[in-house]
């Protein structure tokens, strides 16, 4: 009789807690670096490199949209979760961590420039509401007690930005909300699949096949 191998058990934190946390916070550094750039250089007008929807002149914004802020308050608006929600993500290792946020990051920013609003829209906030929901479903996804109950603890906290998926708040993109929540769902349906197909060797699963 053949034993099927034991299904390799997802983490909840990264492996390397204080590695993660300083990879963080030089990505954090980075977008403050930027800001500081585009505020003190009055000719940078980073903002209008943006997505701007259905415009072909725009649709490099999508590489460019999550790097630019529109203020100091929007930047630290999106901080305290880029930083916990990005280490969080990180659970499942460097790998895993950037196919997760390139499938947010396109798919969010593709579904803005077909449907958005007309004008330059950027932030970091639809990655942000893309690994929130990765967060939430993967548990569910990869059959995970623990993850289940880290996503548990992420809606009792912050459950109510999800709301931002839904217009009616003028000034606000729930465009890049939407679609980058979207992109979460698809990467954990994404990671489970791959996870499922790496079972033998113990991979977490990236989103290969």
């Amino acid at each position: 009789m053949n034993r099927l191998p034991d299904r390799p058990r997802p983490r909840v934190l990264p492996a390397n807690p204080l590695r993660a946390a300083v990879g963080m916070l030089l990505a954090t550094a980075a977008l403050y670096g930027i800001e500081f750039y585009d505020q003190v250089d009055p000719t940078a007008d980073l903002d209008r490199n943006g997505i701007l929807p259905r415009e072909v002149d725009g649709l490099d914004g999508i590489l460019w949209a999550p790097l630019l802020h529109g203020d100091w308050s929007h930047l630290w608006a999106n901080t305290l979760p880029f930083l916990v929600l990005g280490w969080l993500v990180l659970a499942g290792g460097l790998a895993q961590f950037l196919a997760v946020t390139a499938t947010v990051w396109v798919v969010g920013g593709l579904g803005t420039w077909l449907v958005g609003a007309p004008g330059f829209h950027i932030g970091m906030s639809g990655v942000i509401f893309g690994w929130m929901v990765f967060l939430l479903v993967r548990g569910f996804f990869q059959r995970s007690v623990a993850q289940v109950l880290v996503a548990v603890v992420l809606f009792f906290y912050w459950g109510g930005m999800l709301w931002g998926v839904l217009p009616g708040q003028p000034g606000i993109s729930w465009e890049g909300h939407l679609f980058g929540a979207l992109g979460g769902l698809l990467a954990a349906w994404l990671v489970a699949r791959s996870t499922r197909r790496h079972v033998s060797s113990g991979d977490p699963g990236t989103l290969a096949g």
